[in-house]
């Protein structure tokens, strides 16, 4: 399955973790390179705001945060309203991973 939209190449592309709560978010255009690579803005859902500088993608999945709270809920979306319970994506696709590799292969379908 692929998101091959151009109204949705205009945006960022955003994934949310919603067990951590916990933003990703790839600059547009994207990184080249492998996507453990890339560098990503990671925020949270409850303040929709930069956690600090960029990140690498690679770096932020190894993280224990992750690590050790699979399966993770991640929805993949362009647009959002509200902040903590209030926070609504607009998701494009939704799915549960168990591993880093299925978060590989959501990315490759969603196109980055």
């Amino acid at each position: 399955m692929s998101f091959d939209n151009p109204q949705v190449e205009k945006h960022t592309k955003k994934f949310y973790f919603q067990e951590i709560e916990k933003i990703i978010e790839f600059p547009n255009p994207t990184n080249p390179g492998k996507y453990n690579q890339y560098y990503v803005e990671l925020k949270t859902a409850e303040t929709v705001k930069k956690l600090g500088k960029a990140a690498l993608l690679g770096e932020f999945l190894e993280s224990p945060e992750v690590e050790n709270n699979y399966p993770h809920t991640v929805g993949y979306y362009k647009e959002s309203t509200g902040e903590g319970p209030n926070f609504k994506p607009e998701y494009l696709a939704i799915r549960k991973i168990c591993t880093i590799e299925e978060f590989w292969l959501f990315l490759n379908a969603s196109n980055i």
